[in-house]
Parts: C-alpha cells; structure tokens; sequence
C-alpha cells in the first residue's frame, strides 16, 4: 500500500497524554497532521495536553486500550501503558493487559482501516543484558515471573503480535524498543532515576542510589526520541524494526547524580538502598540500525538535556 508521506494525515495516538506522547503530538500537528489522542488518565495528565485543546487539528478521546477502538485513521502511534516501574507495579494484571490487549486491540484498528502503526516497545525486552552494547538481534535476559515481568513480557509480547499480524495480514508494522528517556513533561513522582535526581536535589532531599551506583543507563532526550519515532513512522514498509532508538552516551548512577547536582546548585548528599530485583546492570543501545535505515541518531548531549529538564522541574515545583 503506497502513502505519500507529504501529505496531511489522521493520526491516532494512544497514550497521548503521557510523557512521550504529548512531545509527538507537538510534532505531528507542527507537520500539519489531524491528531486523535487517546488516554484514560493513569499515568498520563491533562497538564500535558492543555497547551493543544484548542488546535483547529487535535481531538481528545478518553479510552481505556484494552477495549477495542473505532475510529477512522491513517497512521497509528501505540504508545499506551505505565512505562515506570511504580507506576508498572501498582496494577501489574492491568499493565500486562494494557500491552497484549491494548496491542491486540490497535492492531485490530490497524487491519480494518488499512494504517500503518508503530509499536512503542522497550529496552526492557532484553532484561538484564548479558550482552553489551544491546542489539536489536540480542534476545534478551527477562526473568518471566519476577516484578517487572508485567512490563518486559507485557512489550515483548505486544512485540510477537505485531509481526505476527504483519505476516498473517500484511499489516505495515514500526517497531521501536526506546532506552531510558528523560525531559520536560515526566510525572515528578514516576520513579524514574531522572526525574528522582531532580526532585531530590531541587527540594534539597538525600539522593537515593540503589546498590552501588555503578550500574549503567543511557539517556535519550525527549525531542531526539520523538524525532526518531517519526523518522521511523516515515521509513520505507519494510523497515519494520525492531529498532534500539536512544543516546549510546553510557553513564553511571553516580555519574549521573553528580551532574543532577552540579546543574542544580544542590547540596544533597547520596544516600544507598539495595539494589531493586531484577534491576539491569547495564544499558546501552546499539543505534547502528537506525543510523542506517532512519539516518538518526541522537544530537542533545546530556547536561544540555538535564538543564532544559531541571528548568521544566523548578516551574513544576515553583522553586
């Protein structure tokens, strides 16, 4: 099926009031698309979307994902589900139904009306990595029964449907598996290592390090994310990933907070606690792929990216 790709869209994005998904649909309507959004509020906020509710191109549908969806688009962004391990945890039956079922369901969508979708998947589909850096070909290292199984079987097997759908049905799939990102929007109570740093430091707080801080992250700002997710979208049919779209730049916890703490003037201290279960040692993609094929890679460096991060920070917490 052939799509001129400069031409004006519907585009549905699901989980649109979350994090990721407000920065695409900035993006999309910048391009000149109709964007649908889609969100039932668990983790995602009207905060998010407020700066759009009034674009001539942008509707609100308020949707759980895991029950089907009829609408009439050209394209979709299937990027609902709690992507932080507090917010994973807190329902972990809903979030392994929000993947499978929320998958099943768009893929559904995606049949019936002909449009080509993408699949926001994760790093987490590789576990605790035995290999290092992670390519797309690696299989991973997932514990199947632990705490943050919802999360990585939950994507890993929203990953199987897709391209079971694209070889039983033909269906035009984009599958992204995102590393760790950070910017402006993150819910400030999500958990992640970020937006911790930044709350903690900005409010003068101890800086909690689980283990020994020399585990390893990578870390994507926003906007290079967002990038990559269209360029991907925009790709060729039979690009259909799965593609590792994140910064190679590997820092250590302790690294990481030193920074947060230079940037933020703090005077916290660093304080440990134990190591949470099954908590990767090591992350760091392998972007050769999307080099290739997208021609992206990341160019926000990251004390660049905290600034903008922290800036968004201090407004939030009106410090």
């Amino acid at each position: 099926m052939s799509r001129n790709y400069s031409s004006r869209k519907r585009v549905l994005v699901t989980g649109g009031a979350g994090f990721l998904g407000s920065h695409l649909i900035d993006v999309l309507l910048a391009k000149g698309h109709d964007v649908l959004c889609v969100d039932n509020y668990f983790t995602g906020t009207r905060d998010n979307i407020a700066h759009v509710r009034g674009h001539e191109r942008f509707e609100f549908i308020r949707h759980d994902v895991t029950f089907p969806l009829f609408v009439e688009v050209d394209e979709i962004y299937n990027l609902a589900c709690p992507a932080s391990p507090v917010h994973y945890q807190h329902d972990p039956v809903q979030t392994t139904k929000t993947s499978v079922h929320g998958a099943i369901n768009m893929l559904g969508l995606a049949k019936r009306v002909g449009a080509r979708i993408l699949q926001a998947s994760t790093s987490e589909v590789y576990g605790d990595p035995s290999v290092h850096p992670q390519t797309e070909d690696y299989w991973g290292n997932v514990n199947p029964i632990g705490p943050r199984s919802c999360y990585d079987e939950g994507k890993r097997c929203a990953e199987t449907l897709f391209f079971d759908y694209h070889r039983q049905h033909g269906l035009e799939i984009k599958v992204a598996r995102i590393f760790n990102t950070y910017g402006p929007r993150m819910h400030p109570s999500d958990g992640r290592v970020v937006s911790n740093f930044i709350v903690q430091a900005l409010q003068g707080e101890p800086i909690t390090i689980y283990g020994d801080g020399q585990q390893t992250r990578s870390f994507c700002f926003v906007d290079d994310l967002v990038r990559g997710f269209v360029s991907l979208m925009e790709s060729p049919a039979e690009v259909t990933g799965p593609i590792n779209l994140g910064n190679p730049g590997e820092f250590t916890m302790i690294e990481l907070a030193e920074q947060v703490i230079a940037l933020t003037g703090s005077r916290s201290k660093l304080v440990t606690l134990p190591l949470p279960a099954d908590d990767p040692k090591q992350r760091q993609p392998d972007i050769s792929r999307a080099q290739k094929h997208l021609g992206w890679e990341p160019t926000i460096p990251l004390a660049e990216g905290l600034e903008r991060t922290i800036a968004y920070f201090r407004g939030k917490l009106e410090l």
